[in-house]
């Protein structure tokens, strides 16, 4: 029997990758993605526990859902997974008991057998936040969902770091990584239903150490390496980073494979080595500095970007001017940045000397004039320049119709174009840039790709 799957992500990449497999899991039993949760038959919220008010952007949904019935006059089946899940289970639980089921980030994989428990127990909420002792990935099915030009693949889950102001930690679990001959398989699928771009996911995903042939460990840098043989593929990303974890090798790999795109989300956080130290980051300024020495040595056009903290407890206007010290002196192409919120459970939460709501609003307010700033003008660097863009999705607008795709640093890049060209590399000239994007126009006389290695393309269109 078919049944309708509706599935709101909120988060990461890897919150992303986790609905998509959700919904491998659920095939088998008949459940197929359907666009909004007013015909679905299972509603399942995969939330994030980063952000500011998350359990309670996550309880308004709940309301909504619980107000608003199927056309049929049917309710769903309605989930919570994910982070929230994972650290609000029992809250979640009590405040809503109409929801089935609430469930982990690690367990996703047991859910027919959850989903069959809620059908025979209409009414009793199950709960299962357990950390199981057994790898999801090792129980997980094939792929079902097509993986379109640009795909995701989770190589690394949990973390070890324990930055005082994170829940990823208590809420993914500690480091795993996953093994190297099982990550070369999906990604193979992943080509196969034709991924021309993969990136890599983890908490750390610089920390990958997985298991490869005969009992050796491979670093992040080896598995590159690797999946760079793969016929069909010709991008390679990986998001998100720690510095403490870019070894050698993987710098290596920056420098010695084409099909690693010269872009590196690389967070810092602060650029005071105070504020560093009480968010345990165990890293200094000084140090982050010298790993970008090390990254632009190795691949000089590399594009950086970053996450920034501001306001966390202690904060003082001094420590926040060494942060935009450290913006000056790196130069990122994008960023992301943020106030200061606790999240309940964390060390930072408890810390003494909170920064006041208007003075952190002011230095995000300074802060992001900055960061937009070098897009800007990373963005406006690019006019004039030829550059391979791999186009993803179609835009038809008052402006006409038009391709939209990515440049190797990770630029929008919007074009007029024909649907065809969709799914290949084609080489594009810059001709405008804006705050968040640039527009291009194909380049006469070159011809797309789909198909080719890197280097092929390295030579062709250089960066």
């Amino acid at each position: 029997m078919k049944r309708k799957l509706f599935i709101k992500t909120w988060g990461c990449q890897m919150n992303v990758y986790d609905s998509g497999r959700m919904a491998d899991v659920l095939a088998p039993l008949g459940y197929e993605p359907t666009g909004g949760p007013e015909d679905a038959d299972m509603v399942i919220l995969n939330t994030c526990h980063i952000r500011e008010k998350a359990t309670e952007k996550v309880f308004s949904e709940l309301g909504r859902l619980r107000a608003g019935a199927r056309r049929d006059g049917r309710q769903p089946i309605i989930a919570v997974a994910g982070c929230v899940a994972q650290a609000e289970g029992e809250e979640i639980v009590r405040r809503a008991p109409f929801v089935d089921l609430v469930f982990g980030p690690q367990t996703y994989h047991r859910l027919p057998e959850m989903v069959a428990k809620a059908m025979r127990h209409a009414g009793q909420p199950i709960l299962d936040t357990a950390f199981p002792a057994e790898s999801k990935f090792d129980r997980l099915p094939e792929e079902t969902q097509s993986a379109g030009p640009t795909a995701y693949l989770s190589v690394q889950e949990g973390c070890d770091k324990f930055c005082t102001f994170c829940v990823v930690p208590y809420t993914r679990g500690a480091e795993f990584s996953r093994p190297a001959a099982q990550v070369l398989d999906e990604a193979r699928r992943l080509i196969d239903r034709g991924a021309r771009e993969i990136t890599l996911l983890g908490q750390n995903v610089n920390a990958y150490h997985g298991e490869g042939p005969h009992g050796a460990t491979w670093g992040l840098g080896r598995l590159i390496r690797a999946l760079a043989d793969l016929p069909g593929l010709t991008r390679i990303r990986y998001t998100t980073s720690h510095p403490r974890d870019m070894d050698e090798a993987l710098v290596r790999a920056h420098a010695d494979v084409p099909l690693l795109m010269p872009f590196l989300h690389l967070p810092v956080q602060s650029g005071s080595d105070r504020v560093l130290a009480a968010m345990n980051r165990g890293h200094r300024a000084a140090d982050y500095l010298r790993l970008v020495d090390r990254l632009r040595t190795a691949r000089p056009d590399i594009a950086l970007s970053s996450d920034f903290i501001v306001g966390f407890p202690g904060e003082t206007d001094a420590e926040f001017a060494q942060t935009l010290d450290l913006v000056d002196e790196v130069g990122f192409a994008q960023a992301y940045s943020f106030k200061y919120s606790p999240r309940p459970g964390t060390p930072a939460a408890m810390a003494e000397h909170p920064v006041a709501e208007p003075v952190k609003a002011e230095r995000l307010a300074v802060l992001q004039q900055r960061l937009n700033a070098q897009q800007r003008a990373f963005n406006h660097a690019s006019i004039g320049r030829v550059m391979p863009v791999l186009f993803d999705r179609r835009r038809d607008g008052p402006g006409g119709r038009q391709l939209l795709g990515r440049s190797p640093y990770m630029q929008v890049v919007h074009v007029p174009a024909a649907p065809a060209l969709l799914g290949r590399i084609v080489p594009v000239r810059v001709v405008a840039g804006g705050d968040n994007s640039v527009a291009g126009e194909l380049v006469a006389g070159q011809r797309p790709t789909g198909e080719a290695r890197s280097c092929d393309l390295a030579r062709e269109y250089p960066a």
